[in-house]
């Protein structure tokens, strides 16, 4: 058992998360993010399994065959494309499909990403680029992501990879979020 361990990785991601949540101006879901991961359904779980170098939820799932703490918190945080899965009532070849997850979501997503592979990358080895290798890992075996949801979401990655965090956070934020810029004074200060 890994219990301050596990508690501070899950709080440097959690704070990760904020920071970049907050700069793209979701600061509720910043504040919000991944709180389920303090429950003891999620959080004993994840003292029992710390590695500090992945998920503990892919140790127990090994161990198990099942995550019970990955059900938990799929099911309580919105920014997981699984948690969009429910039964189709428009693709009779399928049971299950994705459902359109809201752009909001999306964006949480992404800085989920970039926050993962940064709190469990070497600082030396993390780049812009690290996030969309993941997800490519796992791509096709993700058939039930929206169309919509996954090329909003590898173009968003690929947009990180190819243009880097600081255009794709303002991308995100204006373009993507359609966020307004804050108007300045004529002293160059923000306005509110």
């Amino acid at each position: 058992m890994h219990p301050w361990k596990h508690f501070k990785t899950i709080t440097r991601h959690k704070l990760m998360v904020m920071k970049y949540c907050f700069r793209v101006g979701l600061y509720r879901q910043g504040l919000l993010h991944d709180l389920s991961k303090y429950t003891p359904t999620e959080f004993l779980v994840g003292c029992k399994y710390y590695q500090g170098t992945r998920s503990p939820n892919n140790a127990e799932r090994e161990d198990t065959g099942v995550s019970l703490a990955w059900l938990h918190h799929k099911g309580r945080n919105k920014h997981h494309f699984e948690h969009w899965v429910d039964y189709s009532l428009e693709d009779p070849e399928r049971v299950i499909n994705g459902a359109r997850m809201p752009k909001k979501y999306v964006a949480e997503m992404v800085m989920d990403r970039i926050s993962a592979s940064r709190n469990y990358m070497e600082k030396d080895v993390y780049t812009d680029r690290a996030p969309l290798d993941y997800y490519l890992l796992n791509k096709d075996r993700l058939w039930f992501i929206h169309k919509d949801t996954r090329r909003d979401l590898e173009g968003l990655l690929r947009m990180l990879a190819d243009q880097g965090e600081e255009k794709t956070l303002a991308y995100i934020k204006y373009v993507y979020l359609g966020k307004k810029p804050l108007k300045k004074r004529k002293n160059g200060k923000p306005r509110r």
